[in-house]
């Protein structure tokens, strides 16, 4: 058996939770401006579980690489459907259907304003956002972040070779003023082979040392032979800090974006089995390692979801807006068509990414 299928259990907990908390931005936005939702289901396929609670049944269905949240007004066809199923069914409530076969305007989705809709769609990848900056702030939280206070001097490298000690805490790198470990990091790494003053405060004594950064042959970046110790930050530092991971991380996103659309690097799109066995992987080397992918995921799923592609909340929100700046909502049943096109598209991608990756992992 490929090692790979031992991380399903893994990868059906992450996509989850990733998907759980998209669909449940749309949800409550729409709860929240009065939509009837009919169904809030996880996973696509048949249904696995499904239970039903005041006007909305919530199922968990075979496929857990998706969700999505069936709302009254986003199609008239689906609309009567519920009626009908509604009139068969005598513990249903359908007293919110007219006897016209339609749900009064105040519940639909069609009928709440261009911003209250854009508002529910863009809830989702919102969501998926928001997760990735508490799952880095817990990361944070349980690692710690590093202090300026040295912990480890590695024998026979720069630090230990010019007398810095374990200890030492750096308080100045060529009259630069350090306040975090991040800013050592900062003027070390682009110092190879250049002559560093580094000031510590050793007790009560200050102390200047001559330091002549190594170049890593990796990276190319100066290194001294320190690490550093670490500190438990407080709640609001470490979300505070979770947005800063996440911030970065979306950056790095659109760089390597950017180089793969400029051909400066080759495209690499890992699917379902690649992910799977990548959380798997992470797992295996701790919870921290999981908890950090996830949130990496999360926001990938984020920004996935705002491409303007058909079918994804991008390309949603790409007709709200135009509906806004026209005046005049798009042909319900041609966009209707557009998103399932743009759907069927994007499971024929994934299907082949998926063989891809199959073959990759087999071989």
């Amino acid at each position: 058996m490929p090692d790979w299928l031992i991380y399903i259990p893994y990868a059906i907990v992450v996509f989850g939770v990733l998907v759980l908390v998209h669909e449940l931005g749309h949800f409550s936005v729409a709860k929240l401006v009065g939509v009837r939702v009919y169904e809030f289901s996880i996973g696509f396929g048949p249904r696995l579980l499904r239970f039903k609670k005041g006007e909305t049944a919530y199922n968990i269905r075979v496929f857990p690489l998706g969700g999505f949240v069936r709302m009254a007004g986003m199609d008239p066809e689906e609309d009567q459907r519920e009626l009908e199923a509604a009139k068969n069914d005598k513990t249903s409530n359908h007293e919110d259907f007219s006897t016209a076969g339609i749900i009064p305007p105040e519940r639909s989705f069609a009928n709440k304003t261009v911003l209250q809709r854009m508002a529910i769609i863009a809830a989702g990848p919102i969501m998926n956002f928001a997760l990735a900056v508490l799952l880095f702030a817990i990361i944070v939280w349980v690692s710690g972040v590093p202090a300026n206070k040295i912990n480890q001097v590695i024998p026979d490298r720069p630090a230990a070779e010019a007398g810095i000690k374990t200890g030492d805490i750096i308080t100045r790198i060529d009259n630069q003023k350090i306040n975090t470990w991040e800013d050592i990091l900062r003027v070390i790494h682009a110092s190879p082979g250049k002559q560093l003053m580094i000031e510590i405060q050793r007790g009560q004594e200050t102390k200047v040392f001559e330091v002549k950064p190594e170049r890593d042959p990796e990276t190319q970046w100066g290194l001294i032979g320190i690490t550093p110790q670490t500190r438990r930050p407080g709640v609001f530092e470490s979300l505070k800090q979770g947005f800063v991971n996440t911030y970065e991380m979306l950056v790095m996103t659109f760089v390597f974006i950017g180089k793969m659309i400029s051909q400066e690097m080759p495209v690499e799109l890992g699917g379902p089995v690649r992910i799977t066995y990548e959380l798997g992987k992470a797992a295996e080397m701790g919870l921290i390692f999981l908890i950090n992918i996830a949130a990496f995921l999360s926001l990938q799923i984020g920004i996935f979801n705002l491409l303007p592609i058909p079918a994804l909340d991008g390309s949603r929100l790409a007709f709200l807006a135009w509906e806004g700046i026209r005046g005049n909502p798009v042909d319900q049943t041609k966009e209707n068509f557009i998103h399932m096109v743009g759907l069927m598209f994007l499971l024929l991608i994934m299907l082949v990414i998926t063989y891809q990756d199959i073959v990759h992992m087999l071989s």
